[in-house]
């Protein structure tokens, strides 16, 4: 076992952890071109895009489900909302993670682009309030939360990304639900996602064991140590910051593909 390679994955999993504990934004978006481009420049195997999108989609499973049952307790997991967005979004994420094996990599780097982008935009939107008191009786559009959550299931499985940063502002924005509500209820949204999209990859045969489970422990140590030092610092500089590197990955990624 080369554990100069296993130290060099679990650095890039505790530094995208940590970093997207600080800022509130989905670990994969961050590990995605870490993964992409990191190993190469120095002097490891490149993975291929196939092969970090599939890593990240079993990291996110263990992430997501660790994150709902923080969240369980607290009472704002809204089970109409989960059941009519969960059902669809695992359909969709089964049909991402398992139809990006038929993808060339250029494709998966695309969405992958896409979603960086608005991960930033995401950001840096203002958090809104809970507007309602009682929390059992929040009401939705459930045949446009089922549409919605399809189309993110297909486009996060595609790059094994647990989609909330999308899923929370269309709660928020287009189906109205109150924040806490939202947050806490997408969580157990994009745990059934990653179930399918972690179905879909290894299905498709670009599963790599050691590496996932690598990224998973890293995950686990530092997203909570993320979540505590964001507590003492002014993560706004640090948004903006991360937000410069996305889309400079963003600006590599498009160059790469329109010069193939």
């Amino acid at each position: 076992m080369d554990w100069a390679y296993i130290l060099m994955l679990f650095g890039i999993g505790f530094v995208g952890s940590a970093i997207s504990g600080m800022v509130g934004i989905g670990g994969s978006i961050i590990k995605y071109p870490m993964l992409l481009y990191i190993p190469p420049a120095l002097g490891f195997i490149a993975f291929t895009a196939q092969e970090v999108s599939a890593i990240s989609a079993v990291q996110v499973f263990f992430a997501t489900l660790a994150g709902m049952f923080a969240f369980r307790k607290g009472g704002y997991i809204n089970k109409l909302l989960v059941i009519t967005m969960g059902i669809s979004i695992i359909v969709g994420s089964f049909i991402g993670g398992y139809g990006s094996k038929f993808l060339p990599n250029s494709t998966i780097n695309l969405v992958y682009a896409i979603l960086a982008l608005i991960a930033a935009v995401m950001m840096f939107l203002p958090k809104k309030g809970d507007d309602v008191e009682d929390f059992t009786k929040v009401k939705f559009n459930k045949t446009l939360a089922a549409i919605l959550s399809g189309i993110i299931g297909i486009l996060s499985g595609i790059v094994g990304a647990a989609g909330a940063f999308i899923t929370v502002p269309v709660m928020l924005v287009i189906l109205k639900i109150p924040t806490r509500v939202a947050i806490a209820s997408s969580l157990a949204i994009t745990f059934i996602s990653s179930i399918g999209s972690t179905v879909g990859k290894f299905l498709g045969g670009h599963m790599l064991l050691i590496p996932s489970l690598v990224m998973v422990v890293a995950s686990t140590v530092a997203s909570p140590l993320g979540a505590m030092i964001s507590k003492k610092i002014n993560t706004r500089i640090l948004q903006w910051i991360l937000a410069a590197l996305i889309v400079a990955t963003v600006v590599k990624i498009w160059f790469e593909i329109l010069i193939q």
